[in-house]
């Protein structure tokens, strides 16, 4: 019984650790750099836009074409 005990309390504070190690890597992280749409032109906005498959009007996702 305290060796159950004893491995509950290990795997208990090696969570608590875990946790507390995500955590306080989520809390000092840094965002890259965020790059805005309006830098680009409109002509780069226009090709990088997908021109083969549209959305149908029913909002269904294009069925892929046989190769």
């Amino acid at each position: 019984m305290k060796f159950e005990t004893l491995m509950l309390h290990s795997l208990f504070a090696a969570c608590l650790l875990a946790c507390g190690l995500i955590l306080g890597a989520m809390l000092n992280s840094q965002p890259g750099a965020v790059r805005l749409a309006s830098t680009s032109s409109l002509g780069t906005i226009l090709l990088a836009a997908p021109a083969s498959c549209m959305l149908p009007p029913d909002g269904v996702v294009c069925p892929r074409r046989a190769s």
